[in-house]
């Protein structure tokens, strides 16, 4: 077991965004602990170690206290300093309206992408001020989304939980200062990964990748942004940033509309 490399955590980091995320850290010299629902995360695991770090997967279903704690507990058990922490798991539900859409499957989602953030940052700020400033940089990334700047029609609930994420990556960010422990939050745009699929949206707007964002840059975006110490960072091309310059100006009313045009079934 190396003790000389960086160690990063990379929750979902089997998969899209998560993978992309956890790639970029090995390059740059990170050994990586990735948490996946699938036993995908085992050959992620073997992708990653092809860059001469150290990978740890973990297989765990993000919904549930014991699959985060599960997680936690792996990455605790090595006894390694946590150098970065990137909190992204997060999945979708859509395609349909509020009326329509499973309750099941979207307090499962809140569980994944709200209850399961808090919890392992929880776990995570605790560790990083336990371990104090001797053992290197301590940077945590929270993975929201631009969704967390409009409404998000024929997505009611998902677009509040990335919402929740934004701010809670703002609020522990101030907290934090003053422990030299860094946060920031990472807002991708619509990005070519398999996410809009699986949450039901194959037949929106959104549902065709191949005007999306590549997940590669994002994640570089969102690294470059997490090791310069930055606030946040609109993650996709300068369409998709100036996307969310826009959103600033428009009423909610304006932007529910624009949302939705994309989002609604045809």
């Amino acid at each position: 077991m190396s003790t000389t490399r960086p160690l990063a955590l990379v929750s979902g980091g089997s998969s899209g965004i998560g993978y992309e995320l956890a790639r970029e850290l090995a390059e740059r010299g990170h050994d990586v602990a990735i948490s996946g629902q699938s036993d995908r995360v085992h050959a992620s695991a073997t992708e990653l170690g092809k860059l001469g770090v150290d990978v740890y997967p973990f297989r765990a279903d993000a919904a549930t206290y014991d699959g985060v704690e599960g997680f936690w507990r792996s990455v605790a058990g090595l006894g390694r300093p946590i150098n970065v922490a990137c909190l992204n798991v997060g999945v979708g539900v859509g395609g349909a309206s509020f009326l329509e859409t499973d309750l099941d499957a979207e307090l499962r989602m809140i569980a994944i992408n709200c209850t399961g953030t808090v919890h392992l940052a929880k776990r995570v700020v605790r560790a990083m001020h336990e371990q104090g400033p001797d053992h290197g940089e301590r940077r945590i990334l929270v993975v929201s989304s631009v969704s967390a700047t409009t409404p998000t029609p024929y997505e009611p609930v998902y677009g509040p939980t990335k919402a929740f994420g934004f701010s809670f990556a703002e609020s522990i960010r101030e907290e934090l200062r003053a422990e030299g422990i860094t946060v920031t939050a990472l807002l991708p745009g619509a990005t070519d990964s398999a996410f809009h699929h699986n949450a039901g949206m194959g037949d929106t707007r959104f549902g065709d990748n191949s005007w999306k964002n590549d997940r590669t840059e994002v994640a570089r975006q969102g690294i470059d942004a997490l090791f310069a110490g930055d606030d946040h960072v609109v993650g996709g091309d300068e369409a998709t940033k100036q996307q969310v310059v826009d959103h600033r100006s428009m009423s909610e009313p304006e932007k529910a509309a624009r949302q939705g045009a994309m989002a609604r079934p045809s």
